[in-house]
């Protein structure tokens, strides 16, 4: 497939740029970023935990970001940072062997993760008013939010150990947003438990404050698209014709030509790969 490339007639590379132009644009004030270790419970509905209970033996197969809730706070006397408080919920994936069957049992239970940073997002006090809010009334939508935003990329966390454990009979009650309990099938309801499972999840993330402001930036002229669209029709085998050989698919790549083409790693000794 062909990458959608642009063209300008004043490209960049002619060192002018045809105008200034005012934007509003999401300005990063601070940033961080982090890799957690972190040992989680996973709790289970009521159908999915009396399989647990029977289990002999448990294996991780995949965890999955679910959904991640924030809230932003400003820090008492420290004015233009703010505590950005989070909670991960992560679907993991698991695969339970108990003595009544042969081949493992798929299950999935949910684990919740915490976590609070403070970071700096300036001050701003404005009161916003927009018009392309969905709005019955005939008045503009009024908004006021002094607050920053706060953005958070994870990706979905590698499961680094699994492991079941026996416990008293105890009774198991969490917490469970509607919109993340809805995914899983059964209820997260008050459950008598024997069994626990207990994951180690490494968890990369990073967490920045954004403001909406308006920036002046150079334009150098339209981006116009160089290719053109590409016409389907109801023929399969010629659409298949289109697409490459996967060639790795047959032959995988070996680490050092992983390295050539990203042009890192090279110091990583040949006897190691």
């Amino acid at each position: 497939m062909a990458e959608n490339n642009f063209t300008s007639p004043n490209s960049a590379s002619s060192g002018c740029f045809k105008e200034a132009v005012c934007i509003n644009a999401g300005r990063v004030y601070d940033s961080c970023s982090d890799k957690d270790c972190v040992e989680l419970r996973v709790v289970f509905t009521d159908t999915a935990q009396q399989i647990i209970d029977n289990a002999t033996s448990i294996k991780c197969k995949a965890v999955q970001v679910m959904d991640v809730f924030m809230d932003v706070e400003p820090v008492p006397f420290n004015k233009g940072f703010y505590s950005v408080d989070m909670t991960f919920y992560f679907v993991v994936q698991l695969e339970a062997c108990t003595m009544e069957t042969v081949t493992p049992i798929p299950v999935d239970g949910l684990a919740v993760f915490t976590k609070k940073v403070i970071l700096y997002g300036s001050e701003g006090n404005v009161n916003v008013f927009t018009s392309d809010k969905n709005c019955v009334c005939p008045q503009n939508t009024y908004a006021k939010d002094t607050t920053p935003k706060s953005v958070v990329q994870v990706v979905n966390p590698i499961c680094l150990a699994a492991k079941i454990k026996e416990c008293c009979p105890t009774e198991c009650c969490v917490s469970v947003p509607t919109s993340i309990a809805n995914r899983f099938d059964g209820e997260f309801t008050t459950v008598v438990t024997n069994k626990f499972v207990e994951v180690t999840l490494g968890v990369f993330s990073i967490v920045s404050l954004e403001r909406t402001v308006q920036m002046m930036i150079p334009v150098y002229d339209f981006s116009i698209p160089d290719k053109e669209c590409v016409q389907t029709n109801d023929d399969p085998c010629e659409l298949f014709k289109r697409i490459k050989f996967p060639v790795n698919e047959f032959f995988p790549p070996r680490l050092s030509e992983l390295q050539e083409e990203d042009g890192c790693g090279c110091d990583i000794p040949l006897d190691r790969q």
